[in-house]
């Protein structure tokens, strides 16, 4: 089994945008745990969290377009990815890719390669997908800071309920109501789900504050929400 994971900024950084160095350590411990049960993970990208909001907030009231500040944000998830290939040591592929085609030439060394952002306009979600695709992945799981899709924002409205699978439409119905720019990309964004739409591919959305919880979706355990198709 072939698996792409997606693991959200704001689980590596904590609200003022420090380093949780022991978070880098569970991840890196979980991926080569799967590696050694013979899953393949090929592929992990990340986001750029907390710091590199702050960057692109600076950014904008200097003025900056906003093809900047998804530069600046790109950086910030480029940062996050090399130190999540120093947590992997020698089992990562050890540059950043720039391209998707650098991507899959990399995946071909079967070193694990982690990527951050590659181009202005697109989130980190819609790299994921992507890459997903290109590299012909079996599974997308992203790791998120909530443990799944739900009918409203379960951090501000107690109400809400978890989705357990959903379809391509009907979350993009949840989303369409949010607007999108620089480092404000959750979940998966309309890019990315054009592209998981016309790939295909089994994804997740589930909770990454226990990194174990990757080997359970691996595994089949029913957690988080599952796009279907």
């Amino acid at each position: 089994m072939k698996v792409v994971l997606k693991i959200g900024g704001s689980l590596i950084q904590d609200e003022s945008g420090n380093i949780i160095l022991e978070r880098f350590a569970e991840y890196a411990k979980t991926i080569l745990k799967l590696r050694k049960e013979n899953i393949d993970i090929p592929a992990i990208i990340l986001g750029g969290g907390k710091i590199a909001r702050k960057y692109i907030e600076a950014a904008r009231k200097l003025g900056a377009p906003e093809g900047l500040c998804d530069e600046i944000g790109i950086r910030a998830a480029q940062l996050n990815a090399q130190l999540m290939v120093g947590a992997l040591d020698r089992e990562a592929y050890p540059t950043i890719p720039d391209t998707l085609q650098e991507v899959a030439g990399a995946v071909a060394t079967g070193k694990i390669v982690v990527v951050g952002g590659l181009q202005p306009g697109q989130s980190t979600n819609a790299v994921a997908a992507l890459v997903a695709e290109r590299i012909k992945a079996d599974m997308l799981i992203n790791v998120t800071d909530v443990d799944g899709v739900y009918t409203k924002d379960p951090k501000k409205d107690p109400n809400a309920k978890k989705i357990d699978k959903i379809t391509i439409k009907e979350i993009q119905k949840i989303i369409s109501e949010k607007g999108f720019s620089a480092g404000k990309y959750e979940l998966f964004d309309p890019v990315a789900l054009k592209i998981l739409e016309r790939s295909k591919i089994p994804a997740w959305i589930i909770s990454g504050e226990d990194p174990q919880n990757i080997l359970k979706v691996v595994a089949g355990g029913n957690i988080g929400t599952r796009i279907v198709y």
